[in-house]
C-alpha cells in the first residue's frame, strides 16, 4: 500500500485587529436632553419687559425724600453707593430710606432692582433691602454694576 501524503494546510493571512468605534450620537442626545431640562427648570426673567424708572435730568433741583418721583411702571431701579442711594437721579442718605420706601409703596411699586456699585458694602445692601421689605415691597433684586 502506498503511504498517504500528509494533508495540505492552507496558509491564511493573519486577521486584522478588530477596531471598536465609539458612537457619539447617544452622548449628543443626552447633552441635548440635559440642556432642555435646565432651560425649562431655570427661572428666566424677560428683562426687556421690565418698566424701569427714568432718571431726572442732571440739572434738576434735588427734591425732598418724601417728594421723590414715583416710578413709571411697577419696577424701580436704585443704585447703591457707600452710605447712599441714588433713586430717580437724586442721591439720598440712608436716613431717607423709610420715606423713599413709603413713596414707592404709595405709588404701587412691587419690585425694586438694586444695582450695587463697587463702593457699596454688604451692610449697605442689607440696610436698603431691609428698609424695602419692611415697608412692604414684595420683590427686591440685587445686581452688581457692570453685570451682563
Amino acid at each position: 500500500m502506498a503511504a498517504s501524503a500528509p494533508p495540505v494546510r492552507a496558509i491564511l493571512p493573519p486577521r486584522a485587529p478588530r477596531r471598536y468605534r465609539f458612537a457619539l450620537t447617544p452622548l449628543a442626545d443626552a447633552m441635548f436632553q440635559l440642556l432642555i431640562f435646565f432651560m425649562l427648570a431655570s427661572s428666566q426673567v424677560p428683562y426687556s419687559l421690565l418698566t424701569l424708572k427714568p432718571g431726572t435730568p442732571a440739572g434738576a433741583a434735588a427734591a425732598a425724600p418724601s417728594e421723590a418721583p414715583a416710578p413709571v411702571g411697577e419696577t424701580a431701579l436704585w443704585s447703591i453707593d457707600s452710605g447712599a442711594v441714588v433713586a430717580g437721579g437724586q442721591r439720598f442718605g440712608f436716613d431717607a430710606l423709610p420715606d423713599l420706601a413709603g413713596a414707592l409703596v404709595a405709588a404701587g411699586t412691587e419690585r425694586v432692582v438694586l444695582v450695587a456699585r463697587p463702593t457699596a458694602r454688604v451692610q449697605d445692601l442689607v440696610a436698603v433691602a431691609e428698609a424695602l421689605t419692611g415697608a412692604g415691597i414684595p420683590s427686591v433684586a440685587v445686581t452688581r454694576a457692570g453685570a451682563p
